[in-house]
């Protein structure tokens, strides 16, 4: 119901972060505009959310009303994918909103603490946030959990990457190196070493492990 806007508010949004570093006079005016249109937006259509899911959540605890998955949706086992936290922090990722969705997914481990959609939520977010300590506390500990060789190539090629822009280039290629143990077809990782090697470029922490949200 909501992906065609937030697909738009998205786009509007990566177009300013391309073009403002370059814009002046009254085209940067503009930009500005549209970015103050989308911050008002954004926090019009949270807290409107909000108000509803806090109705929702009233009355499924007033009627005790049990959610039944949907004909064509496999039913979720995971049952934090039901807490109230973790939906909140889902809306606050995509609305770009980093730090809020922290603090809801904080909520989410405090009482499920091996899930790994909410830590891999939570590494995201810090790793927007530029806190890549944090991000690698999580992405650290899902790897004990992980079973799926792919998703743990991808969790060790974002590892490389934090400790790659730590410059701490050695370290960064053992992970970059564990990767593609894990998944010899993963192109990142070989990109990455190149980095390490060079002590300098663009690193690529995949774009797959940010699909898996």
């Amino acid at each position: 119901m909501f992906q065609h806007l937030f697909a738009e508010m998205n786009k509007m949004l990566q177009e300013i972060a391309r073009d403002y570093p370059s814009a002046e006079g009254e085209s940067r005016n503009d930009l500005i505009r549209k970015y103050n249109m989308l911050h008002r937006l954004s926090d019009k259509v949270m807290d409107e959310w909000l108000v509803f899911a806090e109705k929702l959540s009233e009355f499924r605890e007033q009627t005790e009303l049990q959610l039944e998955p949907e004909d064509d949706m496999p039913q979720q086992e995971a049952p934090e994918l039901a807490m109230e936290s973790f939906v909140r922090g889902q809306g606050y990722y995509k609305l770009l909103m980093y730090g809020k969705c922290i603090g809801q997914f904080q909520e989410v481990i405090g009482r499920y603490p091996d899930s790994l959609a909410a830590r891999l939520y939570l590494a995201m977010a810090y790793l927007q946030e530029g806190e890549g300590d944090a991000a690698w506390a999580h992405l650290n500990h899902m790897l004990a959990l992980i079973r799926e060789s792919k998703l743990k190539a991808m969790v060790y090629n974002a590892l490389g990457c934090i400790r790659a822009s730590q410059e701490r280039f050695h370290e960064a290629s053992e992970l970059f190196g564990l990767s593609l143990l894990h998944d010899p077809a993963l192109p990142e990782p070989n990109i990455n070493l190149e980095v390490c090697r060079k002590k300098g470029g663009k690193l690529q922490f995949g774009d797959q492990l940010v699909s898996l949200l």
